[in-house]
Parts: C-alpha cells; structure tokens; sequence
C-alpha cells in the first residue's frame, strides 16, 4: 500500500494536467444546438466518446462524470444509487441534464437529476458544456450542460454491435450490462439494459449521547435501467427518431438528507422517459422538433417506526422545435421555440403545476481565424416574469491555440421540493427541511476566458478562469420557527425549534480556475499509454455570514487521474480522485464530513481474444472512509470481477 500511495503521488507532481478527450476539430458538437466544431464554440467543452467510456472502471454515469474536469459528483450512496451533479461550484440545481438534447431534469428535486434513463452501453458519447447555457438551453443550466448521446443518434450507419459485460463482487454485488445496436442507412435499431443489485456493505453509526443507541444497516441497492430506439430515414431530407427508457432503483436512504437519530430512510424511485424526434434536412437548411414526457414516482420512507410514507409523481412533458438555416458559407442562424409544463402529486408538498416558454435565437459567424457566436433568449415561467437572457461566446484559432470567451446570463427556478417540502406535515420535528413557497428565481452572471492549447499531436492543455456573480442564490438554512412563521395552511412547526429553511441568500460570487490536456502515446503495434488529468479550484464569498447547507458542501479543489496502459494482452485503468472541501460533524450519529479526501479505484483486463475479456476490479483501492454528504458513508474497498465482450 505504501509502494501505492507514492506511485500515486508521483503522478500528482507531474506538472501535466490532462483533460478526458483532445481538442479533435472535425468533432461537431450538439451541446450548442449549432452544427459547429469545437474550435469555434468558444466554450470549455469535454466530449468523453465510446472508446473511453469501456475503458474507465465505472459502474454508472456519474462515475464517469467524476472524471471530467469542472464536474464534481457527491455520491450519496454505492454505484450510482443516488448521486448530486455539480460544475463550476454550482449547486446540484444549476446544471442541466439532456439525453439527446432534451431536458430530463426532475422537477421534484435536483438529488434526482442523477437518475438519468441510459444503460452504459446505450452510451455514444457524453458531451460535457461548461458555464453559463441559459440562452441557448433554458433555466437551471447556470453551472453547465451535460449532453448524453445514445447510440440511437450516433452518425455512424451500415454496422452491428453486441457489446456488455457480467461482474460478481463482494457483498453480493451482480453487475449486468448489454447493448445492442444494428444499422443501414435507412434504419437504426438500439437496445441497452443494465443491471446492479448488492446486500451493501455493513456500517454501524455510533452516537455520542450515551442514551442513544443507533442499529447498524446496509446501504443495500438495486438498480435497473432499460432502453430501446429505433430511427428511420424515410428519405434524404426526412427522418424520425423514437426512443422510450425505463430506470427503477431500490435503495437504502439512510443518512442522504438528515442527521437525526430516527433516520431508517429507504426509498424506492422510477422514472419513465419517452422522446420523438423529427427532422427534416435540405441543402441549406434544417429543422427539428422534440416532444419528450418524463414521469417519474419516489417512495420515501422515513422510518419504519413512523407510519407516514412520502408519495410522489411527477409530469414533464417538453416541446422543442429548431430551425437552422446556413447564410453564405461562413455564418448561420438557428431560431427555437420551447415549451414544457410540470406537475407534482404529492402527500408531502400538495399538489402543483407550472408552465414555461421560451423563445431563442443563434448565429454563428466565422472570419479569418475568429468565430463568434451570439445568443439571445426570452423566457417566461410560472415562478417568474419574462427575462431575457443573452449570451456572447468568442473564438480565436491559430495553428496550435485557440483562445475563448464567453459570457452570459442564467436564471433557476426553485423545484417543488425547495418550494413545498414539509407543507403539509403535521407537528414537524425539528432539523428537517422545510420548503418556502415565497422564493424567488436565481439569477446569475458569468464570465470566462480560456486557452485551448496543441502542444503536439499527442499532447494538448487547456486552461479556463471564470467568474459567476449570483443573486438571490436558493439554499437551506437552519432558522427559527418565530421567524419561518406559518408557510401553509395545512402544516405546523414546533414553537422555538429551528428547521433547515428554503432561503434567498442575497449575493454569491464563485471565482474558479481550471486546467487540463490529455497525453497519448503509442509504440510498437498495439502498446498505448492514455494519461488524463485535470485540476479545478474555487472560491466562494458570500455578502451575508450565513452558513447553508449545499453551497457550503461545495469543492474548493478537485484533482483527478486516470491512466490508461494497453498492450496485446493486458489492459490497466487507474484513477484517482482527489477532493478539498470544508469538514464538518454530526455529533448525533458520531459522522464526520472530513476536509479532504483521496479515493483511488483499479482495472485490469485480460484480453482473451479481440471481443472477449476478463476483467478484475478494485473500487477504493485504499481502503479510504470518506463521504460526500454528511451522514452517508461511500463504500470501502470492494473487489469484483467481471467478463466483458464486445463484437
């Protein structure tokens, strides 16, 4: 282990920090909803492809995110039971999810956007959009963007593929991944399924009062996902996509949202995402329209000594529709309209509905070597008034750099949990959440430049300063009854108890520096070296001295690794994550939230034939106890071992 910790801090002193995927200028990205390549976004973007994605030793999405730079992932429970998505030190609330460039995040809550209806290896690529993307993509992508492609809207035509893998582990964890995708140019058919179930590993909480005695548990899970596509090309302008996905996971929730003493919670979610698309290509121009509906349930349990049961259904249903046309043949304009409405049934926060419209409107222009791109958004929501959202994106491409710029305006809405949770219930106890029905939208501000620079063929570094000024930023802080007063008809508060309120806090500036490139390296026929790397740091100040809950749980530094070494036979993926953030303590359950943390995970791959392999895993090489939410301790080192094919 000794001989570990020092190779591991060797990497770390390298003064190299790579970033998941090279600057490829044939790459068009969709994360902007223009046909534009990388070089000329004038943006901080990532694109993780399908090659990466088999090789990262990665159970879920979101352990694939953790690696990219600018994201940070606060896992709650194991292998992607439940998981917060953060960029740039936002709140979990203020980055958007899309599959196929809809938005599927949850109007329920933000700790649900982690549940995102894709099997691993339904995965294409995964677009990762840095910053501020309110103009172009709407309210809540304050933080960034991330884009999941399914292999239903992959380019490639006239191939078959049978991919997946079957992993046992300790704690009896059965892992069972398989995609399916066949194609021509007329017809694309897609499949995936995946599948992780484990008793979980024991821990026993241990109090600090002497009179209270806390029952050991398992933070046992069981996770399906299933999807299945199919796209046709009627002809050489027409085609049409239809995709339908299915994702239900069981868990243990003890600890993921209080630090009481009572906590036993175990919750049980679903959710149900169905997208059409329709497009229709001609010589100069295009046009789409995307109907997508999202439903989604959540059982919640607090403990089974109490008899209440929080019930939930959510609705999102979303209309998109783009038109771009190309002028010349250095600019183009693309024009939409999006319309979605949300709904919530619920014993716990009632019964609500919202409706929200926004128009918005892109050009891209290119001369000589700089490319600019403004976008320019009117939106209107039930939670606010119309606002106007513009945004200005920069690029400036020489041979060997591209120099970025780009600023713009976000705008959140609080979600039902953030406005209701708690309304209803009678006699809270103290320390829960309680949900403001007065809040107001965040609105925030950002700027950034960066330098995108190709060292080498095999070698390229980026680097990003960005500041975000935020005004009344949404978080929970802990507030006396007197002073919360009554927030529903229906509920009641204890008299003197404090409670975690859904608060305004007036101002928030987030200053952040990132750096990263990517190393590659072949010799011989088939021997390879891939080396990633990134570095990101933030700072934050607030205008009042008011500690909450989730913005104070932010990184203030995130370092990651991952190296890759192929040869004929043997395959190894090494990655590691290193995360600073401020420490803190639940005497009531003996939890300790520590300032730092280092978790290391290992693969190996035993190539027995060009399709088929043997893979061993590590998860927490070190052994290292560590949490991301206070109160939810992540797992120690678990082993398994897994057959993987691909044809």
């Amino acid at each position: 282990m000794r001989f570990l910790m020092t190779f591991i801090s060797f990497l770390m002193s390298i003064p190299i920090f790579c970033q998941l995927t090279e600057v490829v200028d044939s790459v068009v990205v969709s994360a902007l909803r223009i046909p534009v390549t990388i070089e000329k976004t004038g943006r901080s973007i990532t694109i993780v492809d399908r090659n990466e994605i088999e090789s990262f030793n990665a159970n879920s999405i979101d352990e694939i995110l953790q690696l990219v730079p600018g994201v940070e992932v606060q896992s709650r429970g194991a292998f992607g039971a439940q998981a917060d998505i953060l960029m740039r030190g936002s709140t979990f609330t203020q980055v958007m999810i899309l599959v196929d460039g809809v938005k599927i995040n949850d109007p329920l809550t933000g700790h649900f956007n982690g549940y995102i209806p894709v099997a691993k290896d339904e995965i294409d690529r995964i677009e990762v959009l840095r910053g501020a993307s309110s103009a172009v993509f709407g309210p809540d992508a304050v933080g960034g963007v991330i884009n999941i492609i399914t292999k239903l809207n992959s380019t490639s035509r006239n191939e078959e593929s049978i991919s997946g893998s079957i992993a046992y582990g300790q704690n009896s964890l059965r892992d069972f991944n398989l995609g399916l995708s066949k194609s021509s140019d007329k017809l694309i058919l897609t499949a995936g399924i995946s599948s992780r179930q484990s008793d979980g590993q024991t821990f026993q909480p241990i109090s600090l009062n002497p009179d209270v005695s806390l029952e050991e548990y398992n933070n046992y899970f069981d996770i399906t996902t299933a999807g299945v596509g199919v796209a046709y090309k009627f002809n050489p302008k027409w085609q049409m996509n239809v995709r339908s996905s299915y994702d239900i996971r069981d868990f243990d929730a003890r600890y993921f949202y209080t630090t009481s003493t009572f906590d036993k919670s175990t919750e049980a979610v679903t959710s149900l995402l169905n997208h059409l698309m329709i497009k229709n290509i001609s010589d100069k121009s295009s046009s789409q329209i995307d109907i997508s509906h999202k439903h989604g349930t959540d059982e919640f349990i607090f403990s089974p000594d109490f008899p209440s049961t929080n019930n939930h259904i959510t609705k999102f249903t979303n209309l998109i529709a783009t038109h771009h046309r190309v002028i010349g043949d250095v600019s183009g304009v693309k024009l939409g309209l999006q319309m979605d409405r949300r709904s919530i049934e619920s014993n716990d926060r009632g019964n609500h509905e919202d409706f929200h419209l926004g128009l918005f409107g892109s050009f891209d222009y290119s001369f000589s070597a700089w490319s600019i791109i403004p976008n320019l958004r009117l939106d209107y929501d039930s939670n606010y008034d119309l606002e106007l959202l513009p945004s200005l994106n920069i690029a400036y491409n020489l041979d060997q750099a591209t120099f970025r710029f780009s600023t713009g305006r976000t705008i959140r809405a609080a979600d039902y949990t953030e406005r209701y949770v708690s309304n209803n219930l009678q006699n809270l106890t103290p320390g829960r959440s309680l949900g403001n029905p007065e809040l107001v939208a965040e609105k925030s501000w950002s700027t950034e430049i960066g330098l995108d620079f190709r060292a080498s063929e095999n070698w390229t570094v980026s680097t990003t300063i960005f500041n975000r000024s935020s005004q009344d930023l949404i978080d929970y802080i802990s507030t006396n009854q007197q002073v919360i007063g009554s927030v529903s008809e229906i509920g009641t508060l204890q008299a003197g108890e404090n409670y975690f309120f859904a608060s305004n806090i007036a101002d928030v500036t987030t200053l952040g520096f990132e750096v990263a490139s990517t190393i590659r390296t072949n010799w011989g026929d088939k021997n390879r070296l891939l080396w990633n790397s990134s570095i990101s740091i933030y700072n934050q100040n607030s205008s009042e001295d008011i500690i909450s809950v989730y913005l104070a749980n932010a990184s203030k530094l995130l370092w990651t690794n991952q190296v890759s070494f192929y040869t004929d036979k043997l395959n190894f993926h090494l990655t590691g994550l290193y995360k600073q953030r401020n420490g803190r303590a639940a005497e009531t359950i003996g939890s300790t939230l520590s300032d730092s943390y280092l978790l290391v995970n290992l693969s190996g791959y035993f190539n027995l034939s060009e399709s088929l392999q043997l893979g061993l895993h590590v998860y927490n090489l070190g052994d290292t106890e560590f949490q991301n939410i206070l109160g939810a301790p992540l797992p120690k080192r678990w082993l398994s071992g897994s057959i993987n094919w691909s044809f």
